[in-house]
């Protein structure tokens, strides 16, 4: 008596759409069937994939059919799948499979193509494989360029939307329902909040790192979508996402998650969450964070003045030292500490006696409204200059065009009158130039006043200043002792230690943007600066200690 072989039956459908409305597989299980009855063959087991693409394993069903097919023994004797581009529709995949199983004793067998073990039919497979997975990356490529146009008109292409939006009916094509995205008033409220402490902090301390931010949440209650906690690549996702300033992109990354060229990525426009200054703002702080730009000691170091202080004598850092276990802290020269004397002759200060001079000179004199005022006029009379400039070039670029206009005014006076012929070549050309001449003067006009209208933010006024110096002398101290190193850092960029004196040195560029943001002004732009210039040049004005 002949022993039926045993079979099992692989169906696949590419997408979870085809698979929730029925249209294949159980159109492949009834051929399947049927063949196996029409060979003799019996039917053991079935595996079904509900949505999986065939140009890579990554499979469930698929690997546990390969599992069970290379199990000793087998199961099954034959693998029954529709074609073979049910099975791969990568030619090296496929052959790569079809010989793992074939060592096990297990056959691949198509219904619609049926192959022998002979040279010619195993060539004739590897050709139809090469057949299907050239077809395969065709209809990927056209799939993709239908998708981009869908993207470009400002449609979403499906998959979860980021959080803070949800997905509603925008329009219907014939049975096509087209979407866009919409904020969604549940989540949105997080997003401000997530930007609110990356740049400002929760109040009691200053702007928020992203590991920080993820405790925060999570501390709080404050939930994901879907009910979870926050992780800190999500909060870092949020963060550096353009979808939230209104600007989603769309085929930004390969399957391999590499990014693609400028020039393949479309933008959709969506509404915004977060406006464009407060972005770039935490881009900027984000960036003065990175690790690979400042080293995380001073970012995040025990010590207040870590990475701004420096020994005079040499330019060497001053660094954290120690006594008696612990008890007694220091800034050493680093140079003396590394290479004695010979290097650098050095000197040590009592990190609190250094953190308290620097700290209350910055409050006391720097944070003094008259001594604000003083130091800034000389950036806001640059401004100010600046500003009259522009003033003046619009001014002269608006009569280039009124003066462009009036001539071609007369030019068509003179035709009506029949002075002159509007076919005349020479004519024509003079009209064109003057035309091309006005706009040009006028799209420069509406340019330079837009830079003017964004540059030439609220004058800073007295009030502001008195306002600014007492907020920042009260947000730099913390309660019970000690000061925020952030606050301090927006203020002073560089301390410079002698032997009987302290040179502090801070950017007045640097100075008036933090005053502006603090006066809601301007944006903030936070971070450990990289800049040394000198707000103070004099010798007199900075602070020395016995």
């Amino acid at each position: 008596m002949t022993v039926p072989l045993r079979a099992a039956l692989y169906l696949r459908v590419s997408t979870p759409r085809q698979a929730e409305h029925a249209v294949s597989i159980p159109d492949q299980q009834r051929q399947g069937e049927a063949y196996c009855k029409s060979r003799g063959y019996q039917l053991v087991e079935t595996f079904v994939e509900p949505g999986a693409t065939a140009t890579n394993d990554r499979r469930p069903e698929f690997q546990r059919m390969i599992e069970a097919g290379t199990t000793k023994p087998a199961p099954f004797d034959v693998v029954i799948v529709h074609s073979f581009s049910r099975f791969f529709r990568d030619h090296f995949e496929l052959e790569f499979y079809v010989r793992k199983l074939a060592k096990n004793g297990v056959r691949l067998v198509s219904i619609t193509q049926e192959m022998g073990d002979d040279p010619m039919h195993v060539m004739m497979r590897q050709i139809m494989a090469l057949f299907d997975e050239y077809q395969s990356k065709e209809n990927a490529k056209h799939v993709l360029r239908a998708l981009k146009e869908n993207a470009r008109q400002g449609f979403w292409n499906g998959s979860l939307p980021p959080i803070g939006y949800r997905v509603v009916a925008a329009e219907t094509r014939g049975a096509k329902v087209k979407k866009k995205l919409e904020i969604d008033p549940l989540h949105a409220d997080t997003i401000r909040l997530i930007y609110r402490l990356a740049l400002e902090g929760d109040g009691r301390t200053g702007p928020l790192g992203v590991k920080s931010i993820t405790t925060h949440l999570n501390a709080r209650r404050i939930f994901t979508r879907d009910g979870g906690r926050w992780g800190i690549g999500q909060v870092h996702r949020v963060l550096t996402r353009r979808t939230y300033i209104g600007e989603h992109e769309f085929n930004k990354r390969s399957k391999s998650k590499e990014l693609k060229p400028v020039s393949e990525v479309v933008t959709v426009q969506v509404p915004p969450i977060i406006d464009q200054a407060t972005f770039d703002a935490v881009q900027a702080h984000l960036r003065s964070r990175n690790p690979k730009v400042t080293p995380a000691r001073v970012v995040s170091g025990p010590t207040l003045l870590t990475g701004i202080c420096f020994c005079a004598d040499c330019g060497g850092a001053m660094t954290l030292r120690t006594g008696k276990g612990g008890l007694y802290r220091y800034y050493t020269c680093s140079i003396k500490a590394r290479q004695g004397g010979t290097g650098c002759k050095g000197r040590s200060v009592p990190m609190e006696k250094l953190d308290n001079l620097v700290a209350g000179h910055i409050a006391d004199r720097l944070l003094a409204p008259e001594r604000l005022e003083e130091v800034l006029a000389s950036v806001l009379d640059r401004r100010q200059e600046r500003t009259e400039r522009r003033r003046e070039h619009i001014a002269e670029l608006n009569k280039r065009a009124t003066e462009t206009d009036l001539r071609l005014k007369r030019l068509y006076d003179a035709i009506e009158a029949g002075v002159a012929d509007l076919d005349d070549p020479a004519l024509k050309d003079r009209i064109a130039g003057l035309k091309a001449t006005r706009d040009q003067a006028q799209a420069d006009a509406e340019r330079a006043q837009a830079m003017l209208e964004s540059s030439g933010q609220q004058a800073i006024t007295p009030a502001m200043v008195r306002k600014f110096a007492g907020a920042a002398r009260q947000r730099m101290r913390i309660e019970g002792g000690g000061y925020r190193r952030d606050h301090l850092r927006a203020l002073a960029q560089r301390v410079e230690v002698a032997d009987k004196e302290v040179r502090i040195m801070g950017s007045k560029g640097d100075l008036l943007r933090t005053l502006a943001a603090a006066s809601g002004v301007a944006p903030a732009t936070p971070g450990v600066r990289s800049s040394v210039l000198k707000w103070r040049r004099g010798w007199d004005s900075n602070p020395r200690y016995p």
